[in-house]
């Protein structure tokens, strides 16, 4: 067996269906040999689509991505109620439904469209009092669960043929698909489950930047280590900040330094200066302190 190597950045998986995400994660890290690597939010292994991993010091910053924003395609099967809310489950009830119109779904999805309060659903991997729901739920044991608040940005239909709702989704961290689909079928009167879904995009990553596994495995290393991403990459919409040399040195010492023109509070990108003809360097995040001194807080080894 080939030694394990190490590997920095981020890879932009296309995750298939009937896979766990941290089923995904392992088939990748083995296919790269590499050390250390660490997925950025799950997907059910009924889901596919963008499933980020970050391998090496990459890991550092995986916590910004499973606090990103998300994009879906969710078919939506209306008139069936399932145990799980997806198409795994056991059915509960069923109805006729003979279609709704687009003018009834949208003034149905307009009580889920902005700032919502979410219930989430016994089958996920959500902690409770150091339990886990799935695990709780596959005992036959359902437990309280306190609403979440969660944002939804944006529902679009992107086709409504007789009991099949295709649905575009854009929503904040923690929206479960699964249940929004559940209470719009309350709405609607026929109850519903998620028939499936695709991640299209996560925080910055869209789909057409992913890869599948199987596509990997026919790369050599060199192309390979060529889809990795700059850890830098996940911080989309943070400011930067451009160190020099000397200010550099003291960074990655631990000390906060002056920087001119820094912004005046906040969480920052640190980059150190181009020397040559060589491009700037991410090195890690930094705070904005009281005194206006950048702090560094994690910092890429090098």
């Amino acid at each position: 067996m080939a030694k394990r190597r190490t590997v920095n950045g981020i890879l932009i998986l296309d995750k298939q269906i009937g896979i766990s995400s941290n089923g995904a994660l392992q088939d990748a890290k083995y296919v790269y040999f590499a050390k250390k690597a660490g997925h950025t939010g799950s997907l059910d292994p009924l889901a596919t689509g963008v499933l980020p991993l970050c391998f090496g010091e990459a890991t550092k910053f995986s916590q910004y991505l499973l606090d990103a924003d998300k994009r879906y395609i969710a078919t939506a099967k209306l008139g069936v109620r399932t145990t799980t809310g997806d198409a795994e489950g056991e059915i509960l009830e069923e109805c006729l439904v003979t279609g709704f119109t687009d003018k009834k779904i949208e003034k149905a999805l307009d009580q889920f469209r902005g700032d919502i309060q979410q219930v989430p659903p016994m089958h996920s991997a959500l902690k409770v009092n150091g339990q886990t729901l799935y695990k709780l739920a596959r005992k036959g044991i359902e437990i309280e669960r306190k609403a979440r608040p969660v944002t939804i940005y944006g529902i679009d239909i992107v086709s409504n043929e007789n009991d099949c709702l295709v649905l575009d989704i854009r929503c904040s961290k923690g929206t479960y698909i699964r249940t929004l689909v559940e209470d719009l079928g309350k709405v609607l009167g026929c109850g519903a489950h998620v028939g499936a879904l695709h991640r299209t995009q996560s925080g910055p990553y869209k789909i057409d930047q992913a890869i599948s596994i199987d596509d990997l495995r026919d790369m050599d290393t060199e192309a390979m280590d060529k889809l990795l991403l700059d850890p830098s990459t996940a911080l989309e919409g943070w400011n930067k900040i451009v160190l020099t040399e000397l200010s550099t040195a003291y960074i990655k010492q631990g000390q906060a330094v002056h920087v001119a023109k820094a912004p005046t509070s906040g969480w920052v990108q640190l980059f150190s200066e181009s020397t040559d003809n060589d491009e700037e360097v991410f090195i890690g995040v930094g705070e904005i302190m009281e005194d206006g001194k950048v702090r560094p807080r994690r910092l890429v080894a090098t």
